[in-house]
């Protein structure tokens, strides 16, 4: 069985390559820069919401939330030894 895992937000390295500045993101979005900072440095160890993340790639041009980050596969045996 495999299953994926988030291992890193790319919005910090997306930001440099469009070249907006986390201040801009945040009057674009409406999304607290705090905030906007917090997931670029990933703070918390979390996930961004969904609905800013939406807004997010409403303002970048990306289509899938899914790719403000870096995911690995973990893959799990499911075979057991009896």
């Amino acid at each position: 069985m495999t299953s994926r895992k988030v291992t890193k937000c790319l919005l910090g390295n997306i930001l440099e390559e469009v070249d907006m500045s986390q201040i801009e993101l945040s009057r674009r979005t409406g999304i607290h820069k705090s905030q906007i900072s917090s997931y670029v440095n990933t703070r918390y160890g979390k996930t961004m919401e969904l609905a800013h993340a939406r807004k997010i790639c409403k303002v970048l041009g990306i289509d899938n939330p899914y790719d403000l980050y870096e995911w690995s596969d973990n893959v799990t045996s499911r075979r057991t030894d009896d």
